[in-house]
């Protein structure tokens, strides 16, 4: 028959045609994505953070009064804004935090190393017992907050170390992590979970 003429391969591409993936890519995901699929972040409420640590923090407790609790979108937790007067100036200061369940307006909120253990209210973790429930809490001391902020999570403490200076907590993955006692947490669950 002649000479045999070299046949292009057929590749596996032509017998399965690639089909377009369905359903779509979810919002946690578009977060960064392209122009269109960024996440809508115009109307989100601002930076959600514990109060920036001083001395009245670290030496004996500052009183907030928990003003409003609004809806952040994108977030599946409310928040709350406390308002804490400003203790070298004479003005407010508006903080941002997760809101715990429990929380409501017009409730007095504590922050400090002399605070009392209270829904809502912030310590430093080496001041709770073991078994307490608490959420927003501190990977580093000064923070303002890393885990457990996601709605209906938490963290518990485990346990303390003997000189003090560490404490173990559960996170709510269920892994558990020593961090510095020093760290501050909101004590209860976060809301709308």
């Amino acid at each position: 028959f002649g000479s045999r003429q070299s046949l292009p391969k057929k590749s596996r591409q032509d017998f399965c045609p690639k089909k377009p993936a369905m359903g779509r890519v979810i919002r946690g995901s578009r977060k960064g994505k392209s122009l269109i699929f960024t996440a809508k972040t115009r109307l989100r409420k601002g930076a959600v953070k514990l109060r920036a640590v001083d001395y009245a923090e670290r030496q004996g407790y500052m009183k907030g009064l928990i003003k409003n609790i609004i809806h952040d979108p994108g977030r599946g937790a409310p928040l709350c804004e406390v308002v804490f007067h400003d203790p070298y100036r004479y003005k407010l200061k508006k903080e941002l935090w997760v809101a715990v369940e429990g929380a409501h307006t017009g409730q007095f909120v504590y922050c400090g190393a002399k605070a009392q253990l209270a829904i809502g209210n912030v310590l430093p973790i080496g001041k709770m017992p073991e078994g307490t429930v608490i959420s927003m809490c501190e990977e580093k001391a000064t923070d303002r907050g890393r885990y457990a902020r996601a709605s209906g999570t938490s963290c518990m403490v485990v346990g303390h170390s003997d000189d003090g200076k560490k404490s173990r907590i559960r996170l709510p993955s269920g892994s558990r992590k020593s961090i510095p006692s020093t760290c501050r947490a909101i004590v209860g669950i976060v809301a709308g979970g």
